[in-house]
């Protein structure tokens, strides 16, 4: 059955997953869907993922490739893209959060217009995941995003460093709207057995600019704290997590360090929720700083009522007003992580006030009802949204 869809929503990444990306990608389909009626979804799948799902008004293509090449995957999912979209004449606006999807969507585009979701850029990011990927392909790679960023009818950002970033490569600043990450004021929670009595928490993915072994250096200053955890919820697979179990054992704190895996949400909240405070050790690195992000770690923390110790860095200072709503520190820097770790623990008070404050900076101001109606605001201004 061909639905005539009135909007797509398309992203190069799997969906659904336990990823931040993934929770990003629910909500922003789901608002876009609610104001044109339903839509297609374009993602990546695996075999163990339906191909293609059709609840109601809403469609979900899933395109599977077996390509080992990060490129090449890239290349054959816009070639899927582009052909789906050509069939349906009945667009009027394609949402994308990448360039492969958006060398798809713009290329011999029919009348539907066009909104770029820049949360990442694959010519800053992919030489942390590829040190060997040569400079001459991350020339081109910069030049598609230029020609993605120049044909789109509108950008939005996830945080106002990115937005600058956007701007000095020449995009003019009235055709970017900063709409950030979010979370839910009152998040569900989930019955969790065994739950260790005092524990810090990271939660999400364990890319190198996470700072994992900043955080594990930190953690093993503090061993005089017997008593002491360090939860680690990956979002990923175990298999990433083996080079920090390893430096974690050449540490001394292997045995205090506990490693959980892809969470259901409702279980994440729970240990979000009863660990002493969560940390978020980004690192001062170009994809941070330069290109910037908006980590939902952050926003999650404070939603459940736990108070965040952040890097400080200037996506992160657009979140957390230092001392107030969340304690920031230099980026790193493991004493000072863990200088500041120790001050929480000794002094609840205040780290009860921290997350207080972060609690109602979520209920006020961070949470996805506003920001629901913040893009139906944008697609009534920028895409003469009509019922």
């Amino acid at each position: 059955m061909m639905l005539k869809h009135r909007a797509a929503y398309v992203a190069f990444d799997l969906f659904p997953t336990a990823k931040g990306a993934s929770t990003h990608i629910s909500h922003m389909a789901r608002f876009l869907f609610g104001k044109y009626g339903g839509g297609l979804l374009m993602t990546l799948g695996t075999p163990l993922f339906p191909r293609s799902e059709i609840e109601g008004n809403i469609e979900i293509d899933r395109y599977n490739s077996t390509l080992p090449n990060y490129l090449d995957r890239g290349h054959a999912f816009g070639l899927h893209v582009h052909e789906r979209l050509q069939r349906i004449p009945s667009l009027e606006v394609v949402h994308f959060r990448d360039i492969w999807s958006g060398m798809a969507v713009l290329q011999e585009r029919q009348k539907y217009r066009t909104l770029f979701e820049v949360n990442g850029l694959p010519s800053i990011e992919l030489p942390y995941r590829y040190p060997s990927i040569m400079t001459s392909t991350l020339d081109k790679i910069r030049d598609r995003e230029n020609w993605c960023f120049t044909k789109s009818d509108h950008l939005i950002a996830p945080s106002s460093v990115i937005k600058q970033h956007l701007i000095h490569r020449g995009i003019d600043e009235q055709k970017i709207d900063v709409v950030s990450n979010a979370a839910h004021s009152a998040p569900l929670f989930a019955k969790v057995a065994d739950l260790p009595q005092h524990y810090l928490l990271y939660f999400g993915a364990l890319q190198t600019w996470q700072g994992i072994d900043v955080l594990l250096k930190a953690f093993a200053l503090l061993k005089d704290r017997d008593e002491l955890r360090l939860v680690i919820c990956c979002a990923g697979k175990k298999k990433y997590s083996k080079i920090y179990m390893k430096l974690a054992e050449k540490l001394g704190v292997g045995q205090k360090v506990i490693w959980l895996f892809q969470l259901e949400k409702k279980t994440l909240n729970t240990y979000i929720n009863k660990a002493l405070m969560t940390i978020a050790p980004l690192k001062a690195c170009s994809r941070n700083v330069e290109q910037g992000c908006s980590p939902l770690k952050i926003f999650e923390s404070m939603a459940c009522g736990t108070a965040v110790v952040a890097s400080d860095l200037p996506v992160i200072r657009e979140i957390i007003d230092d001392g107030i709503s969340g304690k920031l520190v230099a980026p790193d820097r493991p004493q000072a992580l863990s200088r500041a770790i120790r001050l929480l623990l000794e002094y609840p008070e205040k780290r009860l006030a921290l997350a207080r404050a972060g609690k109602a900076l979520i209920t006020s101001t961070y949470n996805w009802d506003n920001i629901e109606k913040k893009m139906s605001h944008l697609y009534e201004e920028k895409f003469c949204y009509e019922q």
